[in-house]
């Protein structure tokens, strides 16, 4: 049902993970209200659905503790100049998209003025900071969870949630077809392809480049013909890459750098290395085998580490409640290890068959035509509201 109120929703993403859930979200809420405007902080996808985007998502897209305290005046003065302007011109309803350390002290100064606030994508309060929860509930009139544990721990807080899926699970094939998309990029169907997925942050991009670089160099010693597909999100974090294959003496070796496509490589690899984020999740669903690995500064992951409550991180180990997949983290992450742990998942087809059948019983629990379920969540808040 059209509903033609000329309603302001307010949104913040903080990150290219955001800026997805996003775009998918204000493509069905323009649907549903077709006058309503949108503003606030968003990336790319939300701002070609018509998003007034206030600032750069790119200035809040920093991950790390040591990171986010170089760049914390930055980040405080924005929230603080957002804040303000939402409370002088206030919308009918505040959408914060994950980024929770940015998004729940906007959202508990607004629903103290009386502003309905949804959070979209629950922290991970599962997985550490459990405390939060407390805070979570001050700051949040509805909680929309992309994940089917997570509903349980809201309502036993009598926070109102609703389980929404995830929306990568809607939009990626249920079976990719590898050999259709190897025909597309003029790949051989029997040529090795390795994905490399550095992260899409430059930060990430700064910390991996070099150990993934260093990474192809053993792998192709090993295995010559392999070819190495690394999609970048930015001109920035293609730089940066390119700087560190020169920089490790890998030119020789086949990098074939991409603007976007990240599935598109994915779809065509046979084995995927991913900094652990979203494009975990992105790669399960594509059912593809994987490395997860990560690094940050020495005090970043100490403090992170203290934190912890699960032994994984990876969202497909975390979503499976077992270590589906390896891990490599901080110190444990080396080219060494990285290089033999990728070629043995490309040798053992064994391990790659369970893990094809392991993914698609996550991708059906995952598919619940979330954008169409977290506007019908948007339009409850916003009835009640009018």
């Amino acid at each position: 049902m059209v509903d033609t109120r000329p309603f302001t929703i307010a949104l913040v993403a903080g990150e290219a993970s955001g800026d997805l859930l996003g775009g998918h979200l204000l493509a069905a809420l323009k649907e549903r209200f077709p006058q309503a405007r949108f503003v606030g902080i968003g990336g790319p996808r939300m701002i070609s659905q018509g998003m007034e985007s206030w600032w750069p998502q790119e200035k809040l897209a920093v991950r790390g503790y040591v990171e986010v305290l170089k760049h914390y005046r930055e980040i405080v003065g924005i929230r603080k100049a957002l804040r303000q302007r939402l409370l002088r011109e206030p919308p009918d309803v505040f959408i914060g998209i994950d980024a929770p350390d940015f998004n729940l002290d906007l959202e508990l100064a607004l629903k103290r003025r009386g502003i309905p606030t949804i959070h979209y994508v629950s922290p991970s309060i599962w997985a550490w900071r459990g405390k939060r929860i407390h805070k979570i509930k001050r700051a949040v009139s509805h909680m929309l969870a992309l994940f089917p544990f997570e509903p349980a721990l809201y309502q036993a807080e009598q926070v109102p949630v609703t389980y929404v899926g995830h929306p990568l699970a809607d939009v990626l094939p249920m079976q990719p077809k590898q050999g259709e998309m190897r025909e597309q990029m003029r790949i051989g169907p029997n040529r090795p392809v390795f994905a490399l997925l550095p992260g899409s942050r430059q930060s990430e991009v700064a910390l991996h480049a070099n150990l993934f670089v260093e990474t192809v160099k053993r792998i192709a010693d090993e295995i010559p013909e392999a070819l190495f597909l690394v999609p970048l999100a930015t001109r920035e974090t293609r730089q940066r890459f390119e700087q560190a294959v020169y920089k490790c003496g890998a030119a020789d070796r086949d990098i074939q750098l991409m603007y976007g496509h990240a599935h598109d490589a994915m779809i065509a690899a046979d084995v995927v290395l991913v900094a652990s984020g979203t494009a975990t999740l992105e790669a399960a669903l594509l059912k593809r085998p994987m490395v997860i690995t990560y690094k940050l500064s020495r005090l970043s992951w100490w403090l992170m580490t203290r934190k912890m409550y699960l032994p994984y991180v990876g969202l497909p180990n975390i979503l499976c409640k077992e270590f589906v997949v390896p891990e490599l983290l901080q110190k444990e992450a080396t080219p060494e290890r990285l290089a033999t742990e990728l070629l043995r998942q490309y040798r053992d087809k064994t391990f790659r068959e369970a893990l094809v059948e392991r993914f698609t019983t996550l991708h059906q629990l995952l598919r619940q035509n979330t954008s169409e379920r977290a506007a019908d969540a948007v339009a409850t808040v916003l009835d009640s509201r009018a």
